[in-house]
């Protein structure tokens, strides 16, 4: 925050009028209820068109009207925020005036309790550019104006003073040079690739190794051609896999911004704009597909069938108890699958029943880290999801359970006929099942303690002991060759 001039002694008659969308808050509260809409109710969105048609005004009062956004939970200014408290006890009239529907208007006003007045969209009249100037020269007659946005030109050229918010580079030169007095600048936050890391969750890309596992569990790792064909599947894997998270961040913003670490996600915290989020997923899904191109058709379905089954995991899944730790388990599981058809090498059904049944200790791991937090907060039930706290001691011995059933499928892979054709001393891969009862009974450990993650995989990445885990389990299936 800079301030341009000295900062003198205004008169308190002056009203400083304060725009809502990327001024007051961080975000464009009609793209989030667009993002609302569609998770609740996406049908609706075959109305869109006929309320456009019928004036943005209307268009944003019928989105307003079926769904509703939780003013507490909007990323507010802190900064401007502070600057508005501070002017208020001078005795400044502040007045809210905004595009966005007067619902949404409304809702933020009580929310805060700063403003005398609210000027708002009505379902009829769209209060933004000269609209609004006109009301608030009507209404106010002098004023001061806080925006964020090049609309916002022509009410800094006819305001007494000018605040500019988070306004890009060009706007700002262009409310500068307007010749009146720019009394305060909020910066504009600085966006670097950590944030985009971050939105993309690259590290979440380690899952998607898992298409290389059906060419090794072969032994056709040194095969170039077909490292190239699992490498692609990887690639597209990973972009469709972002395309997802970006989507479910979009999905999950009121949730998230409950969440006391979700809450720094870059869409929650908004140092992305939902826009941007909305242009994101559909341009990674159809990267996704273009890599899809270059492997077989067969591999293409299982990515659109495991695109479909991450959307209705967003949408609906995610909300019903066990269900939505299945569908986690199975997606670990596809992309073992995805592998095999895209190197073109046949995967075993022990490998496939001792996946579902590890990552579904896994899935279990991470709601029982969910719940335990509950617990902590005395919180009855998890926003979003279906599972209470009294679930704590359920999960933790099916997830348990779940993790040793894993082991026994690979007990008894060792001893099938299958391991022989692979390996020439299968006695010893016996080895495997004390070192996976160590690691999987650790998890477990660490997560009843409060150690792990909600997010295992994190903790995996993050844990010695799991690569030292996976040093001696690689030496061990080495020595069985």
């Amino acid at each position: 925050m800079l301030p341009d001039t000295p900062l003198p002694a205004d008169p308190p008659d002056v009203p400083l009028a304060v725009d809502l969308d990327g001024t007051l808050v961080r975000t464009d509260t009609l793209h989030e209820n667009l993002l609302a809409l569609f998770k609740h109710a996406p049908w609706l969105l075959l109305l869109v068109p006929l309320w456009v048609l019928r004036g943005k005004a209307f268009f944003k009062a019928e989105v307003a009207r079926r769904v509703a956004l939780d003013a507490a939970r909007l990323p507010y200014n802190e900064e401007l925020l502070a600057f508005l408290h501070e002017e208020r006890a001078r005795g400044r009239r502040l007045v809210l005036a905004t595009a966005a529907d007067r619902r949404i208007a409304d809702a933020v006003a009580a929310h805060l309790g700063l403003f005398s007045e609210v000027h708002a969209s009505d379902g009829t009249v769209n209060l933004s550019g000269a609209r609004k100037l006109a009301k608030l020269k009507e209404s106010l007659g002098t004023f001061d104006y806080a925006g964020n946005d090049g609309v916002d030109v022509p009410l800094w050229r006819e305001s007494r003073q000018v605040v500019v918010v988070h306004a890009p580079a060009d706007v700002l030169r262009r409310a500068r040079g307007l010749g009146r007095e720019v009394h305060r600048v909020f910066e504009r936050p600085r966006v670097g690739p950590r944030v985009w890391v971050k939105a993309l969750r690259v590290h979440q890309w380690a899952k998607n190794a898992l298409v290389f596992v059906p060419m090794l569990a072969a032994h056709k790792a040194l095969d170039a051609d077909l490292l190239v064909k699992a490498v692609l599947g990887f690639i597209a894997f990973s972009l469709c896999a972002s395309s997802v998270y970006v989507l479910n961040d979009l999905l999950d913003l009121d949730s998230d911004r409950r969440h006391p670490t979700k809450c720094k996600r870059p869409f929650a915290a908004c140092a992305l704009p939902v826009s941007t989020g909305a242009v994101l997923a559909p341009a990674l899904l159809l990267a996704g597909a273009a890599v899809c191109l270059l492997l077989p058709p067969a591999f293409s379905a299982l990515l659109a069938t495991y695109y479909a089954l991450t959307l209705a995991y967003s949408l609906r899944l995610k909300q019903v108890v066990m269900l939505d730790v299945l569908v986690l388990a199975g997606l670990y599981t596809v992309r073992i699958f995805g592998g095999s058809l895209a190197v073109g090498v046949p995967t075993s059904s022990w490998l496939m029943m001792f996946s579902m049944f590890l990552f579904l200790s896994l899935a279990l791991v991470k709601r029982l880290s969910e719940v335990r937090r509950l617990r902590l907060t005395n919180e009855a039930a998890a926003h979003g999801r279906g599972y209470l706290a009294q679930d704590y001691e359920q999960l933790a011995s099916l997830g348990a359970a779940a993790g040793q059933v894993s082991v026994l499928v690979l007990a008894l892979y060792i001893t099938s006929k299958e391991v022989t054709a692979l390996y020439s001393h299968p006695e010893r891969l016996w080895l495997l099942c004390p070192v996976m009862l160590y690691w999987v009974g650790r998890v477990w450990v660490l997560a009843h303690r409060g150690l792990v993650n909600e997010d295992p995989l994190v903790f995996a990445l993050r844990d010695r002991v799991s690569y030292a885990v996976g040093l001696v389990s690689a030496l061990v299936l080495w020595v069985a060759r």
